[in-house]
Order: C-alpha cells, then sequence, then structure tokens
C-alpha cells in the first residue's frame, strides 16, 4: 500500500441546487504524479488556505473544529463559498485509504487558476514525523520578533493574521534561525512583548494549577489541540484560561508546551537558554488523554 494518498474534490464550492451528488465529485488519485496546474494561484502566490487533521487508530482529531477554522480562514481570504459537506466526506476518504495507526491529513484549498473563481481542493493523507523523541524528551525554544503589535488584527486586519495560510515561508524561516541558534522550535513575541504563538503550534503554559494560552484576538490561530487539551486538564482538576501573556510569563512558569495536530504535546524544557521545569509524568498523561480522545 502506498504511504499516502489523494483525493481530489471537485468542485470545493457547493453544487447548484436539484443538482445529484456524485461519485465523480472525490476522485482518488495518484500522490506520486502532477496534479495541480503551474497557472494556479496556491503554486504562484501562496494565495490558500489549509488545515492540517491528526488521526490516531482511525479517529479523527477535532473534524469540526477544523473545518470551522477553515471557513473562517476561507472567510478572511475572500474565497468563494465551499461545501464543507464535501470536503469532510474527502478528509474521511484518504482515512479509509490509509488505516495506520498514526496518520496525518491536510486538507488544502487554493484560490484555483486566476480568473476562474474556481477553487482547487484536495485531503492528502500521509504518515507524518516521528515526534516521539520531542514528545518524550522535550525540546529547545527561541522566542523570535514577529515584527507585529499584539493587536494587528484589530489595526490591520488586510494582513490576514488569524488566517491558516499556504503561504508559510517566514514559518519555516524562523525555523532555520531556530536551528542556527541551536534550537528546534519558535514562539513568536509581539513587538510590545506579548505572547503569540509558536509556527505551527499553540503556547501552553503553567502556573501553579492554572494553564493559560494566549488570546486568540492578538490575529493567532485558535488551536485545535490546545481545545481538546483544556478539556483534559479540567478534567483532572486544574483552571484553564485563556487570556494577554507577556514575555517575562514564559520562563516563570510552572511547565511550557507547544502543541499541534501532528506533534500532539511537546514539552519545552529550555527556552532563550534558560531551563524551564518539566513534568515527564504530566506530559506522559496529556499526551494518552489527546490520543484517545473522540473524533
Amino acid at each position: 500500500m502506498s504511504k499516502s494518498t489523494l483525493v481530489i474534490v471537485d468542485p470545493a464550492t457547493p453544487l447548484p441546487p436539484g443538482t445529484p451528488e456524485h461519485a465523480g465529485r472525490l476522485r482518488l488519485a495518484d500522490p506520486d504524479q502532477p496534479q495541480v496546474l503551474v497557472s494556479d494561484l496556491g503554486v504562484t502566490r501562496g494565495d490558500g488556505i489549509f488545515e492540517t487533521f491528526g488521526v490516531v487508530g482511525g479517529d479523527i482529531q477535532a473534524m469540526e473544529p477544523h473545518l470551522r477554522r477553515l471557513l473562517n480562514s476561507a472567510v478572511l481570504l475572500d474565497l468563494p463559498e465551499l461545501d464543507l459537506e464535501a470536503l469532510e466526506r474527502a478528509v474521511r476518504l484518504a482515512v479509509a485509504e490509509h488505516p495506520d495507526d498514526e496518520l496525518l491529513v491536510k486538507l488544502i484549498v487554493t484560490r484555483g487558476v486566476e480568473g476562474t473563481g474556481r477553487p482547487t481542493a484536495w485531503a492528502y493523507g500521509f504518515i507524518g514525523e516521528d515526534y516521539s523523541p520531542r514528545r518524550l524528551d522535550g525540546i529547545a525554544v527561541v522566542t523570535l520578533d514577529r515584527g507585529y503589535r499584539h493587536d494587528i488584527a484589530q489595526t490591520s486586519p488586510w494582513l490576514l493574521q488569524g488566517a491558516k495560510t499556504l503561504s508559510y515561508a517566514v514559518n519555516k524561516a524562523v525555523l532555520r534561525e531556530a536551528a542556527r541558534r541551536g534550537a528546534e522550535d519558535v514562539i513568536f513575541l509581539s513587538t510590545d512583548g506579548y505572547v503569540l504563538e509558536g509556527p505551527s503550534s499553540t503556547v501552553i503554559i503553567r502556573t501553579g494549577d492554572t494553564f493559560v494560552t494566549p488570546r486568540t484576538d492578538q490575529g493567532i490561530l485558535e488551536g485545535t489541540t490546545q481545545h481538546a487539551l483544556f478539556g483534559i486538564v479540567t478534567d483532572l482538576g486544574y483552571t484553564a484560561d485563556y487570556r494577554y501573556l507577556r514575555s517575562e510569563e514564559l520562563t516563570s512558569a510552572d511547565g511550557l508546551w507547544l502543541v499541534s495536530s501532528g506533534q500532539q504535546i511537546a514539552p519545552i524544557i529550555s527556552l532563550d537558554g534558560q531551563q524551564i521545569p518539566h513534568d515527564p509524568e504530566l506530559t506522559q498523561t496529556l499526551l494518552k488523554r489527546l490520543q484517545s480522545r473522540d473524533s
């Protein structure tokens, strides 16, 4: 069996009223062969959006929150109306065709070929990176200035902060900078000193019995894994809170993690060269709960 699965969705927009749904709308394609036109705006401009679904034991995690976030990104980018039911079926088909225990499915929607008004969409299922070492041993992280104030989403919404777009050049550049500094990941800070997010993850800190994540009205993504984690920690008797976090709170925290659909949860053991307290037993408890959550 191939190590990846590709499902093309055509069209990705709602069918005209009265049009019967047809099997040809979702098409299994060869992921090792060309499928996207070179004139597609997702290729030439990075003009598109995506979501990545974690799959454990065949269960798709946080399906509805991911689809809601995709819809929010589509609205921010003024994309045509999307048929979320068809996109959901594409994700489920990718999982059904690839029954590995731990899988990632990337759902991508581009603006399509310029001038057509017809989005291009596909679901790509694949075996992701092995995050076991990060989850078990922890990671070294550096803080980097994102170059914006924390209120950028209110003052300049056209910068699309808070949309999950295909424009990931900066996200990759900061990881290369982290590697040059001897670290594995990054936490973005605003120019006025507030904690934002990682390039592909949400920041969680623990202070005493309270778990805190930055408020999303700072132009950062709402974390689907973070949302699930907060449900878990409250079940365990902790308090969960959303608020503005100052950068100095990171190094005074009793625990610090990056969470995402792929890696699930990775404890930060070093931040800008300073050691961070780490409770391996708590991290493993949270990881097991995250991986066993319902779809």
